[in-house]
């Protein structure tokens, strides 16, 4: 008993550090998705040109959303016609490349290592993307289209399908301050939470409990952490493996990141395990559904691949400029709740969350929330009152839908 509440208490104080973070993540991730319409995505995706390659991680990084609600977007967007390198670069983006991942890093871990994510982010489309243009045949391409447009349900596809933007005409900030604006932003915060919660609590509890039960002895000799270059060989190609394994994506995988550091992963091999988010065992299966087992298998080794190498790229860049920060400063939050800096903001904040949380509901939110799951071939949009509605998106390709 003693052992397991070590491991809470140790969850509940990494939770407590981090929560301000998050609510102003999702909020200012929802400020933008409130006034950027999903149709004007796909619109703008039609090729793998190094130009829209860039558009779509812009687009991606704008559009936060749990990994789950990442992969059904993407295929969501190659099914309407948008390019598949262009429709995984946006769905990298989309988990990696966030404002809230960049701040939640940022607090645990220190910034070089927000730095280091927003320039193995980019490193790790590019790789893939060359991967793609060498060894991406027709064939294989035309298989996982058929077999996406047979909309095999995974998971999240409801989430995915659904617009929430404002759809009234005018400046960003007359759109925003309205009160579809209110309403539209309430929407997707709530939406975003309720998509990535199992997620971030599943990895508080598995870093807790490896934190208070794995001694570090066991971690160094794991990632050779007493061999600086054999450390930095080993440590992109074995943190993805680890990722892989753990079940835990998106912002989850961050408290668990902060254990591995502490226990000697090196600076490389941390930015690998957090962009392997999208390699983990239940999303491989939902590549399975989406497009087969070939492309799966391809998916796999292209993205590895591409991690692998962004983790050599930033330990070599950050190595040279001497901007790694030192293994023996890391720690696991353990502090108590105390009246300072942390509280005030996580009062703040948590204020706000609840205000929105107020307007969700009282715009038709229970509604949404029930249509999460729904099915890859529902498009859902708002009407002008911010209400929820739904209609089949069969035989839409090519045409604008009302969100339009």
């Amino acid at each position: 008993m003693h052992a397991v509440l070590h491991a809470l208490s140790i969850t509940g104080s990494m939770t407590w550090e981090i929560t301000w973070a998050l609510v102003l993540g999702f909020a200012l991730s929802a400020v933008v998705q409130a006034v950027v319409r999903k149709s004007t995505i796909v619109r703008l995706l039609g090729d793998d040109r190094p130009r829209t390659l860039a558009v779509s991680a812009g687009l991606g990084a704008a559009s936060s959303s749990c990994s789950y609600a990442a992969v059904a977007l993407a295929r969501s967007l190659f099914r309407k016609g948008a390019d598949f390198t262009a429709a995984m670069a946006f769905e990298i983006a989309s988990t990696n490349l966030v404002i809230e991942l960049g701040i939640i890093l940022a607090l645990l871990m220190g910034w070089q290592f927000t730095l280091a994510e927003f320039v193995g982010g980019p490193v790790m489309i590019i790789v893939l993307a060359l991967l793609f243009r060498l060894f991406l045949r027709d064939r294989l391409l035309r298989e996982a289209r058929e077999q996406a447009g047979r909309g095999v349900a995974g998971s999240m596809e409801g989430h995915a399908a659904m617009d929430m933007s404002v759809t009234r005409e005018g400046s960003f900030a007359r759109r925003l301050l309205s009160g579809e604006g209110y309403t539209s932003t309430a929407h997707v915060f709530v939406m975003e939470w309720a998509a990535i919660l199992r997620d971030l609590v599943i990895g508080l509890l598995i870093a807790g409990a490896i934190a208070a039960w794995v001694p570090d002895s066991f971690w160094r000799h794991f990632f050779v952490a007493g061999h600086p270059l054999a450390s930095k060989v080993w440590g992109p190609l074995i943190g993805p493996l680890v990722a892989i394994a753990s079940f835990v994506c998106s912002i989850g995988n961050v408290p668990l990141a902060v254990v591995l550091w502490k226990g000697g992963i090196s600076f490389g091999g941390v930015v690998a395990f957090i962009f392997a988010d999208l390699l983990i065992l239940p999303i491989l299966n939902i590549y399975r559904k989406y497009y087969g087992a070939r492309m799966t298998l391809f998916l796999l080794g292209t993205f590895y691949a591409a991690m692998v190498v962004a983790g050599y790229v930033v330990e070599l860049v950050f190595g040279g400029l001497g901007l790694v920060p030192d293994q023996a400063d890391a720690k696991v939050p353990m502090e108590h709740v105390t009246w300072n800096y942390t509280t005030v903001l996580n009062i703040v904040f948590l204020v706000l969350a609840a205000a929105l949380l107020v307007r969700f509901f009282r715009t038709g939110g229970r509604a949404m929330l029930g249509m999460m799951g729904g099915a890859p071939d529902a498009v859902h949009d708002h009407h002008g009152d911010g209400s929820p509605s739904s209609h089949s998106s069969h035989g839409t390709h090519g045409t604008r839908g009302p969100s339009d």
